[in-house]
Parts: C-alpha cells; structure tokens; sequence
C-alpha cells in the first residue's frame, strides 16, 4: 500500500502546493483542515480517495492523534498572521506545532516537516515571531531530526501578498505602505513545497533551511515591480511607523466592534515585524542546500497579476492595437 502524509492546514496557501507535489509522488494525502467542506478542491490532486480532507483541530490532543494514526510522515502548514479569538499565536503556533511533534513522536513517525518563518526569534518583541520560534523548539524536543522551514514572504497565485497591494491600486493613485524600506526576499510557493517534499521523502538532513528568491528588494522596489506588470501608475507612499502604531491600533477597534466583519488591514504586531529585514541569513541552509533552484518573481508574477491591469486579460490587446498604422 502507498505510504501515507499527513498535512496540517493542508488546503492553505503552502499546503495545497505540498498536497499537490506529495499526490505526484505516488503518496496517499490526508489534508488535515479545521472545514474539510471548503477543502474539497484538493481531491482532484491526485487519483480517486489519494487526497482527503478531514477534520482536525490543531488545539485538540485527541483530534491531531486521529488523523495521525496510520502516517508515515507528517507535515505542519498550520499558522496565523493575526491573533482572533481561540486562534492565537501561542495556541496555534507554539502549542500546536509541539502537539503536531509529541502525538506524530507516539505514533512512531519517522518524517516531520514544520513550516516555520524567517524571523522567528524567542527574544523578539513580536508574538508572532517569538511563537514561530517556540513552535520550532517544541518540534525539535520531540522530532529532534525534523525538518524546520523559514520561508520569506511566499509569492503565487493564491498570496495574499501581491494579491491584496495589486488590489488596492484600483482604488486610488497613491499605495500607502508601512515599512517602505524593510528588505524581503520573496519566494515561490511551489519551491517551499518542493523543499517539504524532500523532509517528508527522507531526502534531507534535519535542521533549519531559511528559504528565500533569487531577489532581495525593499518593499518599495517590490512595490514598484508589481506596479509594473498591473501597468498602473501610483504613487507608493510610506507610512511612518509612529503613524502606523496609531492606525493599526483604529482599525483594531473597528474590528472588534464590528465583530470582525471590518478586517484590519495590518496589526501592531505586525509592524513590529516589518522593522527587522526578512532574508535569509549568511550561511544559513537554503533552497540551494537542497539542490532547489530559486524561481524568479518576473517568470510568475505576470501570470496571475494580469486580472488587475486596467483593462484585465485585454489590455496586451487594446496596447497592441496602438501600435498599428492608421490607413
């Protein structure tokens, strides 16, 4: 029988693309969701009943344990960028990435892959790094071989990253940003995917890969390369850090006394994140330790940033058109 992989949040950004990859390796696929309902589109992955979406609670002792059993290998997708309600950093992202580790430790799995972030740091003033970190510590006492992945800002066609500052172009000609100057270095989802497949497959070594693309921009250069393929003209603005604190603490308020209905376009914590650059550090294991080649952000950006141009799918044409002599 084909072996099987768990995957935590596997029908999110990251996950989908690990499902997909880990379906083409001939493995069955169990995609652990909190709504397996909305997770339906992973079936296809793969041949009928290879990719399953279950239930599971990552905050749950008994929920993780039942999608565990059987597994070969296990993979931990599941994290938040904001704290709501029961969902928070150190519930999510310390407490269940070590639970994922202790109950797959029970069950005698040999392979663990924990998606974790640049910047995780146990001494960092933001919740969210200091629990990426916790979350990696907590793997690692339990799974002491596992494979420990520190993305950058992950691009593709399902990010919620050029997807929302392509959109907020169509509003205005000025794009407000926090942190014009903080330096990222994005990188393909598919390559993320493609490095968990070789922890889940055995075919690299435990420890701590920070993952990042063949470029290093600033968020304004970033911005002004996104500006380009939507081929509209704005202005990017930064927005000062003292100014931020004061708007993030507004749009907080909103949301809570809008019942989350109005979402908070950015929080305090993560502005304290946008001041520590986000690239890979000098002499850390990288794609490159694992024999993956970077994908560079222009061979797929254009592919899905089309639909916010001016005319969408159009607009190659109607730019074409003006180049033809009048007769």
């Amino acid at each position: 029988m084909s072996k099987l992989v768990t995957i935590f949040g596997g029908s999110g950004f990251v996950g989908r693309y690990i499902a997909r990859r880990m379906a083409k390796e001939g493995w069955r696929v169990r995609v652990a969701t909190r709504i397996p309902n909305e997770a339906m589109f992973v079936r296809p992955y793969g041949a009928v009943g290879q990719v399953e979406p279950v239930f599971c609670n990552i905050r749950d002792d008994a929920s993780v344990a039942a999608v565990l059993q059987g597994a070969d290998a296990v993979v931990n997708c599941v994290g938040v960028l904001a704290e709501t309600g029961k969902n928070t950093f150190e519930a999510v992202q310390a407490e269940g990435a070590e639970r994922v580790a202790r109950l797959a430790a029970a069950e005698g799995i040999a392979h663990m892959v924990q998606i974790s972030a640049i910047g995780a740091d146990a001494e960092s003033k933001s919740g969210y790094a200091r629990s990426k970190a916790a979350g990696e510590a907590g793997v690692l006492a339990h799974m002491p071989d596992a494979v420990i992945l520190r993305p950058s800002i992950m691009f593709g066609a399902e990010d919620d990253f050029f997807n929302r500052f392509a959109g907020m172009t169509r509003f205005g000609p000025v794009l407000p940003v926090a942190g014009a100057e903080t330096t990222f270095q994005p990188v393909y989802v598919d390559d993320v995917a493609a490095a968990a497949v070789k922890g889940v497959l055995g075919q690299a070594a435990g420890g701590v890969y920070e993952l990042g693309g063949p470029d290093a921009k600033t968020l304004r250069d970033l911005m002004g390369d996104m500006l380009q393929i939507v081929r509209r003209r704005s202005l990017v603005m930064n927005i000062p850090f003292g100014l931020a604190r004061i708007m993030a603490f507004g749009f907080k308020i909103a949301q809570t006394c809008s019942l989350g209905i109005i979402k908070a376009p950015f929080t305090k914590d993560q502005l304290i994140t946008l001041r520590v650059d986000n690239v890979v550090a000098e002499g850390a294991q990288s794609l490159e330790t694992l024999g993956i080649r970077p994908t560079a952000m222009g061979s797929v950006l254009p592919d899905y940033l089309w639909r916010f141009r001016p005319s969408g799918q159009y607009d190659a044409i109607k730019e074409s058109a003006k180049n033809l002599r009048k007769t």
